[in-house]
């Protein structure tokens, strides 16, 4: 350290300037370069936080709705699987497709249909399972004679 000041006093008064005006400038350009977009990327982290903080207390203001939905449900059956199974099979179209059905187990039911809709039969599920609970506990699924046409062995059983 002391050769560089020993430089610095036997160079020329201009000289020294430029050496000042140098390091004013390297100093200046470390700011610039350093500083700046860290004060930069602050701002954006604090922006986020602040997003975050709106969107926490948007879903606590909305927690009581959303667990009033969890704990609603498809009310239990009062009707028996199988009519349930018949009647709607019957309102969707599939009654022609519905070749069979038989007890399964503890409150499930074998049901096999031939030839129907791929399309048809999943909306059929998908109706089931929201308006009655019931659910698709085992599936069989094969492709039918025709396009989009499937042949399905399922066990259902209510919730």
């Amino acid at each position: 350290m002391e050769s560089l000041i020993q430089r610095y006093d036997r160079l020329s008064e201009r000289e020294q300037r430029i050496v000042r005006l140098g390091a004013v400038g390297a100093a200046l350009l470390l700011v610039l370069a350093i500083l700046l977009p860290l004060q930069r990327h602050v701002s954006a982290v604090q922006q986020r936080v602040e997003q975050k903080r709106d969107d926490l207390v948007w879903l606590r203001s909305m927690a009581p709705q959303l667990s009033g939905l969890a704990n609603s449900g498809p009310p239990p059956l009062t009707e028996s699987l199988v009519v349930v199974i018949d009647r709607t099979a019957r309102q969707t179209g599939l009654q022609k497709a519905l070749v069979g059905s038989q007890p399964s187990g503890d409150g499930g039911l074998s049901v096999r249909l031939e030839q129907t809709s791929f399309d048809g039969l999943v909306s059929w599920l998908s109706q089931l399972r929201q308006s009655y609970g019931v659910r698709v506990e085992s599936a069989t699924v094969e492709a039918g004679n025709a396009a989009g046409l499937v042949n399905a062995s399922l066990v259902l059983r209510a919730h």
